[in-house]
């Protein structure tokens, strides 16, 4: 199937990409999943405006909040940052960034466009298949080949989320900045992120003619430690078929403050609060750890094929709190 042509820009400033924006525009920054779906034919903008050029949105910067992290930042400068690369609370979003793709995929592929990228389900990047996503009636792996789809917060749609990053920042409550011609908003990752039952078409709170422009991590409570592990069937380079991004804070042993997030069950990075409940106020044990393993599929609604992911999920919470013991 053949490219559909488009007609390119270049933005110096934010504002520059800004003017053009909109439902027949995309940007253009890393261009790992843009350019795919633009091949594949799964989408035909009118316009790219490439923004790799706009310098403000490829900071990291430490303030008395947090660390403000421009959109535009590869995952490979990242990685090699000091203290994303050094500090324990941060430790968790380092190993995601590890997790993430191969090494020259992270020289190129940018922070916000590793959060923004579209599901990976075969159905919806069939461009002959019209499925619920692409606006059609129905979602066909709901009945059809779902072993890699979801098993928590599906329905009507089932696809699952594609972020290594996502999910540990998810757990590092962080938030971000999106921006259009007339203001600028911060959104909790938390509610950025939009489940099929709220919208199934759009994946994110993220306008055609807005720009995310920065990732903010706030600074964690001293002492706060983290681990996130990942399985994969072809390594770090492949998606996730499941994942878990832990964050404690502890007290003489005993749990006073936890985030437990699942990658690749869910539509979204997935928050199991029934996990993080059973973690408060415990001893970091292995009855604790057990416990709190269980409770992160609650609500779990496998498919035909993908029941093994109850299994896979609660074995890397497992994993993830031992490596914190």
């Amino acid at each position: 199937m053949a490219m559909t042509p488009f007609s390119y820009a270049s933005a110096e400033t934010t504002e520059d990409a800004l003017q053009v924006l909109g439902p027949d525009c995309r940007p253009l920054a890393g261009g790992i999943d843009l350019l795919g779906m633009l091949k594949e034919a799964l989408i035909a903008p009118s316009r790219v405006v490439d923004i790799k050029r706009i310098p403000s949105l490829s900071d990291i910067e430490e303030r008395e909040d947090g660390w403000h992290i421009g959109a535009l930042t590869t995952l490979a400068r990242l990685t090699a940052h000091r203290a994303i690369s050094r500090l324990p609370e941060l430790a968790l979003f380092y190993q995601a960034l590890r997790e993430t793709a191969s090494p020259q995929i992270r020289h190129a592929a940018t922070l916000g466009g590793n959060l923004l990228q579209r599901p990976r389900c075969w159905y919806f990047r069939n461009a002959l298949t019209h499925c619920l996503r692409k606006g059609g009636q129905r979602c066909f792996a709901f009945r059809g080949e779902n072993r890699y789809h979801a098993i928590l917060g599906g329905g009507p749609c089932y696809i699952v989320h594609p972020s290594d990053p996502a999910v540990a920042l998810l757990a590092l409550d962080a938030s971000v900045t999106i921006q259009d011609q007339e203001r600028s908003r911060s959104v909790p990752l938390a509610d950025f992120y939009l489940l099929p039952k709220q919208n199934a078409h759009h994946e994110t709170d993220l306008a055609p003619q807005e720009l995310l422009t920065e990732i903010l991590i706030p600074r964690p409570a001293p002492g706060t430690r983290g681990a996130y592990v990942k399985i994969a069937e072809h390594g770090a380079r492949d998606f996730g078929l499941v994942s878990a991004a832990v964050q404690l804070s502890t007290s003489e042993d005993v749990v006073t403050a936890a985030r437990v997030v699942l990658g690749g069950v869910a539509p979204v990075p997935w928050r199991s609060q029934e996990a993080e409940e059973a973690l408060l106020g415990s001893a970091l044990n292995p009855n604790t750890i057990d416990r709190a393993a269980h409770a992160s599929t609650d609500g779990a609604r496998p498919l035909a094929q993908n029941a093994y992911k109850v299994d896979l999920a609660q074995g890397v919470v497992r994993q993830a709190l031992q490596g914190l013991v």
